[in-house]
């Protein structure tokens, strides 16, 4: 039941609102004075304090001072008189939630007492979630003040008490499996194993013995029975990262996973039961992949029972600063250097940077900076990011993307489509790889595209490290 802290001097007034605020089902706490509620905060946690500005000892801003010291995670509506509104919004400023005046519409009051402990209890939420990273890397890799950062708290936390399947979309970068590692800590299965599994950096022909392990003398060099992913993660949680890469033939094992918990491992006859909960993340459109007929749409539609979008960096605002300053303080600490300074240049180039490679591109660049930095402040030319500029991605951002002079407009639509889209694709890969000097897996994650599914395509356009000519 949620607490409310009660502060009034007028007997009446007070009375009239602890019965409102009792029939809405909160616990009510009175105090008639500002020194009697300043102890009551010093003795007891509130879900949100409703207190008048004007009171006997210390007025409404000395309360509000004191919840903001003891419980800084606790709301404050000020409740103020007609001819007050200067002070109230004083306390606004100071901290206060809102303010209502006198005589009170108590619908609107109980409106806001709603919305005020409903954010306090997300505001908790992404702290029991940075509290889950900090815990397990070190340093609160989750942060997140941006709305859609509190929207993903609010998802996970809705979701985390449930078994049902949880499918995490995102770009490459954005950190998918710390939100996936965060729900498993806030789950029932918290004590249990986390077991992860990158499916785009398995090859094909293994895939399936990874996840549902083999028998003995399934197949040459099979010497003892191997335990699959799936067996490990046994009344746990299973992350099955950059699950749009797994083939159409493992794809139906996994269908029968999720709805029957049951499967064969292979070269077995012996049906193996589990409890496991099943994490799923990609960066790909599998709705389209379902359309095109190159993932189970049967399996599509159970795994997105719950889609969770997680954002990409560019669009999370200060929370680029945030985890920039994070990250710097992790790295110099691991390193041995004094805390160094990121200088106003290298700030602004942060904001300004479209980071295609999202958190981990953040991450990467902040390390390489601190390694390479010679004083006590990080500059420009430590950071390193390349095609440094401000504003959306577009031709400019990405030169040649432009269709060529040449181009065959000719055929139905869809065969249009699929020749440009595959020129693009083509320059894109091209000039990523010839930006990162050929490393392969740099250029991966410059696309924002799995290692293997960037080989593969690699091959079919007849890339290499020579030249090549555009189809």
């Amino acid at each position: 039941m949620n607490s409310i802290l009660l502060v009034e001097d007028k007997h009446e007034l007070r009375l009239m609102l602890h019965t409102a605020l009792a029939a809405e089902g909160y616990d009510v706490a009175e105090a008639a004075s500002g020194d009697e509620a300043v102890r009551q905060l010093q003795t007891a946690e509130f879900s949100a304090v409703l207190s008048d500005l004007k009171l006997p000892g210390q007025s409404g801003l000395g309360v509000l001072a004191a919840a903001r010291d003891l419980s800084p995670h606790t709301p404050v509506i000020i409740m103020t008189a007609y001819g007050s509104i200067e002070e109230a919004v004083r306390a606004m400023k100071d901290g206060a939630y809102d303010f209502v005046q006198k005589p009170l519409d108590l619908a609107h009051l109980m409106l806001l007492l709603r919305r005020a402990i409903d954010q306090q209890q997300l505001r908790r939420e992404i702290v029991l979630l940075k509290e889950e990273s900090a815990a397990r890397y070190g340093f609160p890799r989750i942060i997140g003040d941006h709305d859609s950062m509190k929207r993903v708290a609010s998802a996970l936390q809705r979701i985390a008490p449930t078994d049902t399947t949880a499918l995490l979309l995102g770009e490459s970068g954005t950190g998918k499996e710390l939100f996936a590692r965060a729900l498993h800590r806030l789950s029932p299965r918290a004590e249990q194993a986390f077991v992860a599994i990158n499916c785009a950096a398995i090859p094909e022909t293994l895939v399936e013995t990874e996840l549902f392990g083999h028998e003995k003398g399934a197949f040459t060099g099979a010497a003892a029975r191997k335990l699959g992913k799936f067996e490990l993660a046994h009344r746990g949680t299973i992350f099955l990262d950059e699950i749009g890469e797994i083939p159409l033939a493992v794809q139906a094992k996994i269908l029968r996973v999720i709805e029957e918990r049951a499967f064969e491992r292979v070269g077995g006859v012996q049906t193996v039961q589990v409890d496991v909960r099943i994490v799923a993340a990609t960066n790909r459109d599998l709705e389209l992949a379902a359309h095109h007929k190159q993932f189970r749409e049967d399996l599509y539609f159970r795994l997105a029972a719950f889609p969770i979008q997680i954002p990409p960096l560019r669009e999370r605002g200060d929370d680029i600063m945030a985890l920039a300053e994070g990250f710097l303080a992790q790295f110099c600490r691991e390193m041995k250097k004094p805390l160094l300074r990121l200088n106003p240049g290298v700030q602004k180039a942060l904001m300004a940077y479209r980071w295609p490679g999202n958190v981990r591109e953040l991450q990467n660049a902040i390390e390489r900076a601190v390694i390479l930095a010679d004083g006590d402040e990080i500059n420009l030319a430590d950071l390193q990011l390349r095609n440094l500029r401000p504003g959306p991605a577009g031709p400019e951002a990405a030169p040649g993307l432009e269709l060529p002079g040449d181009f065959d407009w000719t055929g139905a639509l869809p065969e249009v489509l699929e020749r440009a889209s595959r020129l693009i694709e083509y320059r894109l890969m091209l000039a990523a790889l010839e930006q990162c000097r050929w490393h392969k897996q740099h250029a991966a994650e410059r696309l924002g595209i799995p290692y293997k599914r960037l080989l593969t395509r690699m091959q079919e356009h007849g890339l290499n490290t020579a030249a090549a000519t555009a189809p």
